[in-house]
């Protein structure tokens, strides 16, 4: 997980006690320490006895980081001890740079001794540099500047008052100090929220952001987070207000009581305001004078901000209003909408283990059961409070126990704080919300919608109101796999449709609320569980309750059902029978009693989806009139229906019949004018397609691996995507031109030998797919061309330019007939390719992003690639001798969030000349650094990893100064002379023997490294440790084979640090191979032995806005940061901010 410190992050705590044990340890500060903790306080004390060396500890370090406010006993001998004046210069670094509170407590020596190093201290610090310790002039400044605090000055004697007065005194002034410190906040409240409460404090500072409206589920921490910000900036403002849960005081007060009590707050005066709005002219000048902030908590009805005259608030006025529903923030004149994340994975074990051990990881033989509740809860912080609190200081078996009932009946008092929102559901919401928990959480958005909408009025604008009120999710695909941990996606997956989501409790507790509704299984009005599903269907007992069946039937062995098991479920909306992917058998066979060959359907199916389909047909007696989506795979089937029997097709908007080996013949499909998917691949004995020109909607249409299917088929002109994958088709004809709405076109592994020069006057042609196929030619493609699969055809030479595949971004060139590849820049009027520079408005061959030649065993030469390609992949061309690179200058340095990850991949390639070697890692250098200068234009610029490899076992000296022969090395950072702020990035090289790296899910490269601050800086030393994923990816397939040693050269966005005055950086690194158990948990496999490594620093000084402000202009500001399709947080919006920041900036300059 990106770069993150090796250990877990420490307990908070509120005070943190520096003393001599041999001075004070039996006596003032045992009572003082004692008397703390009385209070409740949180006090870390270093109880150990033992003199701990010159540098302080890790667990001292941090410790000191974790508290609210520091506390140093100086005695006589305290600065005898290093550890001591070390724990000082930690402290004092703390101050200046998280203004921590210092308290000094001058014991039995004089102030002026320690400001002036006088004393019995002066002899102490003789004797440390009389040892030529380095440190010793950072401990003196900071030893000097505790002196200059103010503090207790205990003499002792008979003329001093008792000690125990002293110490009554200090707890009651840091009790004081702790409950006005704004730092001071609960801890478990800021668990994973540090970075979103630093969103919301860059917001408050621009001007045009007045109404800030926090969103997000129910126990998503919205108030937290809302509390932790008011807590920060309320000092600021004349007058200040949290109204908490505004929502249950309107429903037990009313809005006017609200109202009048707010206001009166605001004023200092009894207000009373019998109107609907604030008429009166002087109360709305006395609102106008005050400077205020002001959080609503839990807001339902828009015109409450108005009502309470939030608009007539002074200059420089915030409102912060939070709300589980968008509309609300919306209607409500919220200038900005921020949606709340979810905790990340490690944010959520730090806060369930705050609970549940009262500290901020889990007990080693705690930590699988911590996970599973972890993964239960989803990110949300309630459910992780809720979880870990019942389960603080319980056994394992309890824990065990706990887990099983989770899985059966969900947490009630988590699904009931839930239960709120749906109870607030109109009708249709309600009903809308159920089916998706029951039967179509992750299904494309629109095929849901599809569905619903032939049974409700308004489905769409009903599941676009529980998006609104957070009771579902949109995402598309990309972020479902992002969420895996996917870090790759192809560019035909960028573009998938939108996915419905649900947070898994919000799934459990719909599901909860149908069982309770029910009287009797049989009068359950949707029905998922295995076990219900069962009963129903082996004992008949179903009813005209039931609106939808869903069962997973790997769970069964010998399910028959009778020939009428669905006629009493006359209202039967939903079937929906299917295996889980990892199941790659299909089900048992005998279904039916006495080997019934059909069974009746209702006729109000609007969804049926069946695996393994064991009929030859469907019923004749069943109407599919109302019938949206048809999913049959690897069903039995013969033929769908008579050709005869006229059917009513027109709600009908998908087919899928994949991997039907016994389906003869598809139907004409008359009246299906709605139908937008037909999906028939692999229906080995189809030989032939009907007629298909009348289907007016149809745009995808597939029937790859029918490898009967000799002609191409007639199809509309206005059909998306065409799959005749592995089909018998031998060219693809003139007639190709018709289509012009087609966007995709896939032919790989059929017998294509020519296509159509007419393929060229497709403008909408986005990818052309012609693997495995005998085609010698390079096709003409249509300029609007972007991905081009040519791998193992018989084509030998290629030339492209700029002209013919000036949109190209994918060309996949892999296999052994390929000889030679030339990538020529043309300018306008030019045939030559410049080696000046030139302006950034001539055409240049900058498209093309991914190329793959991997195998090509005769190519020899690959020509002028294009520097900044983001993808090129020529694993295993043996004869490969020449790789070249155009002139950087012909390039544009410009990085976007789609090409953030640079391979170059020449393994194998052991003819490569070493002018070619060095101009690959002159290309992966400049990748880098232009990466890395972008880090310092924008801070928040998402940069993936970039990875190079090919043969060799010699690291450049040129290129990477500093080196080692073995896997770890340190290196003296330069100083930072000019003082200004500056980042530094770490390019890593490797040299590895990966012979036997071929098996294996994938290799890790993982970089552990320590980060040393400075001696002679202002303040403490110390140091911070690092640990950063170079590679986990899809690069280093388990198919490929690898040979002897080869170079690597990594970088990733978590190797860029801003300088912290470090002076020294020490890497360790490691090469895992991998694999996953059962559960999907990652294995190690095998360690690989690093040969030699090396490190580049690049020093990129900060630009613009990489102090990460935010700044408002007058065009900058945004309604709300998501757009209508996407749940979007604030991120993407808030780089178009940096963005038009940055313009402005140039415009000025």
């Amino acid at each position: 997980m990106g770069s993150s410190s090796s250990s877990p992050r420490p307990m908070k705590h509120q005070v943190f006690l520096s003393f001599r044990g041999e001075d004070t340890r039996l006596n003032f500060t045992s009572h003082l320490l004692k008397a703390l903790k009385d209070t409740g306080m949180n006090v870390f004390s270093d109880e150990e006895t033992l003199e701990r060396g010159e540098q302080i500890s890790p667990a001292l370090l941090d410790a000191i980081v974790a508290s609210n406010l520091s506390i140093i006993i100086l005695s006589k001998d305290y600065a005898s001890s290093k550890s001591c004046l070390a724990e000082v210069s930690w402290i004092i670094e703390r101050k200046r740079i998280q203004q921590q509170i210092v308290l000094p407590i001058f014991y039995h020596v004089d102030p002026s001794d320690v400001r002036n190093l006088g004393g019995s201290f002066k002899k102490s610090f003789i004797d440390h540099e009389s040892k030529s310790l380095d440190q010793v002039q950072r401990w003196k400044e900071a030893f000097a500047e505790v002196g200059k605090l103010k503090g207790w000055h205990i003499e002792g004697g008979k003329f001093d008052r008792p000690e125990t007065e002293y110490i009554k005194d200090i707890v009651e002034h840091v009790t004081k100090k702790l409950i006005n410190d704004k730092s001071s906040t609960a801890f478990e409240e800021l668990v994973g929220i540090d970075y979103q409460k630093t969103t919301i404090l860059k917001l408050i500072k621009q001007k045009d952001c007045r109404v800030i409206g926090l969103w997000g589920m129910a126990g998503i921490g919205k108030t937290s987070l809302a509390g932790v910000v008011y807590n920060e900036i309320y000092s600021m403002f004349e007058r200040c207000r949290f109204l908490l849960n505004v929502r249950e005081i309107i429903q037990k007060q009313g809005k006017e009581s609200l109202r009048n009590c707010f206001l009166s707050k605001i004023l200092k005066q009894e207000i009373e305001i019998p109107t609907p709005s604030i008429g009166s002219t002087f109360t709305r000048e006395r609102l106008n004078n005050k400077k205020v902030i002001v959080v609503l908590d839990d807001v339902d009805d828009p015109d409450l901000i108005d009502y309470l005259g939030v608009k007539h608030f002074g200059d420089g006025s915030k409102i912060i209003l939070t709300s589980r529903d968008r509309q609300v923030l919306k209607n409500g004149g919220a200038d900005i909408i921020y949606k709340i994340n979810k905790l990340d994975e490690n944010s959520s074990l730090q806060l369930f283990s705050t609970f549940a051990f009262k500290q901020l990881n889990p007990t080693a033989n705690f930590r699988d059961l911590s996970n599973q509740f972890v993964g239960y809860a989803q990110g949300n912080p309630l459910a992780l409070k809720v979880l870990g609190s019942k389960l603080y200081t319980k056994s394992r078996k309890e824990w065990e126990s706990e887990v099983d009932r989770l899985k059966e009946y969900g947490q009630p008092k988590i699904s009931q704080i839930l239960k709120s929102s749906f109870d607030e559901l109109d009708e249709l919401e309600k009903n809308l919300f159920l089916d998706i928990a029951c039967f179509f959480k992750g299904k494309f958005k629109t095929e849901v919608e599809d569905i619903l909408c032939s049974l409700y009025n308004g489905a769409v604008c009903g599941i676009s109101n529980l998006v609104d009120k957070c009771l579902l999710d949109v995402s598309c695909f990309q972020d479902m796999l992002d969420n895996l941990g996917r870090s790759y996606i192809p560019e035909s997956l960028r573009k998938e449709p939108l996915m419905i989501s649900m947070h898994d409790i919000l799934e459990e507790m719909g599901k909860d609320i149908v069982r309770q509704d029910a009287i009797g299984i049989g009068n359950c009005s949707r029905l998922w569980s295995p076990k219900d599903v069962c009963q129903v269907l082996r004992f008949n007992k179903g009813t005209e309750s039931i609106r939808g069946i869903k069962l997973d039937m790997s769970q069964f062995d010998n399910l028959k059902l009778s020939p009428v098991i669905f006629e009493n479920m006359l209202n039967l909306r939903f079937i929906h029978f299917y295996f889980p992917r990892k199941f790659k058998k299909c089900w048992n066979k005998s279904l039916l009693e006495d080997q019934v060959d059909i069974i009746s359907l209702p006729d109000e199916l609007r969804y049926l989806s069946w695996s393994y389909y064991p009929f030859k047909s469907l019923s004749s007696s069943f109407n599919p009139k109302n019938l949206v989506v048809l999913k049959l795979p690897y069903g039995d089937m013969e033929q769908l229906w008579n050709e005869d029997d006229h059917q009513d097709l027109v709600s009908l908007r998908e087919i899928d019949l994949t991997d039907c080996k016994n389906l003869r013949k598809i139907p004409n499909l008359p009246g299906a004018i709605h139908l937008k998917i037909l999906q028939c691949s692999g229906c080995e004995s189809l030989i032939k397609f009907p007629c298909l020109t009348h289907l007016a909607s149809l745009k995808s249409f597939g029937h790859g691996s029918c490898h009967n299917l000799e002609k191409f088929p007639e199809i509309p002109s206005h059909l998306n995507s065409l799959y005749l994958k592995g089909t018998r088709i031998e060219e693809v004809p003139d007639s190709i031109e018709h289509l012009i709405g087609l966007r995709n076109l896939e032919l790989g592994n059929s017998r294509v030998k020519n296509v159509s020069n007419n393929i060229s006057k497709l403008e909408s042609l986005y990818s052309l797919g012609l693997s495995h196929c005998p085609i010698t030619k390079f096709p003409e493609i249509p300029r609007s061309l972007r991905v081009l699969d040519l791998s193992k055809t018989q084509i030998e030479q290629v030339s492209l330019s700029s002209d013919c595949v000036r949109n190209l971004q994918n060309l996949n060139m892999s296999g052994p007939s390929i000889q030679k590849l030339q990538c020529n820049i043309s300018l306008s009027g030019s045939r030559e390719i410049p080696t000046i520079d030139v302006p950034s408005s001539i055409l240049r061959f900058k498209s093309l992003q991914t190329l793959t030649m991997n195998h090509c065993k005769s190519l020899k030469l690959l020509l002028e690639l294009p520097p900044l390609i983001g993808h090129l992949v020529a694993h295993d061309c043996t004869s490969l001798e020449k790789a070249s690179f155009t002139d950087k200058n012909l390039q544009q340095h410009d990085f976007s969030d789609e090409n953030d990850e640079f391979f170059m991949m020449f393994s194998n390639c052991f003819n490569l000349n070493q002018d070619s070697i060095g101009s690959i890692e002159t290309n992966a250098m400049f990748k880098i650094g232009s990466i890395a200068e972008k880090w310092g234009e924008q801070y928040f610029f998402r940069g993936g990893a970039t990875v190079c490899c090919f043969p060799g076992t010699e690291i450049s000296a040129n290129k990477f100064e500093s080196q080692n022969e073995n896997s770890s090395l340190t290196l003296k950072i330069a100083p930072n002379v000019c003082g200004k702020r500056r980042f530094l990035s770490f390019a890593i090289c490797l040299v590895a023997d990966l012979t036997h790296c071929s098996g294996f899910n994938g290799l890790e490269f993982t970089c552990e490294y320590q980060l040393t601050v400075s001696s002679c800086s202002d303040g403490a030393g110390g140091y911070e440790k690092f640990k950063s994923v170079l590679y986990d990816g899809w690069i280093f397939k388990s198919k490929r084979k690898y040979l002897g040693d080869h170079v690597l050269i990594l970088f990733k966005k978590d190797m860029v640090k801003e300088d912290k005055n470090y002076e020294e950086a020490s890497f360790k690194f490691y090469i895992r191979s991998y694999s996953y158990n059962e559960d999907g948990k990652k294995i190690c496999l095998h360690d690989f032995k690093v040969k030699k490594c090396g490190v580049h620093v690049f020093y990129v000084g900060a630009k613009s806005c990489a102090d990460g402000n935010v700044e408002s202009s007058e065009n900058s500001k945004l309604n709300e940061m998501s757009n209508d399709e996407s749940d979007d947080s604030f991120y993407s919006a808030e780089e178009a901010i940096f963005e038009e920041a940055n313009s402005d900036t140039r415009k000025r300059l």
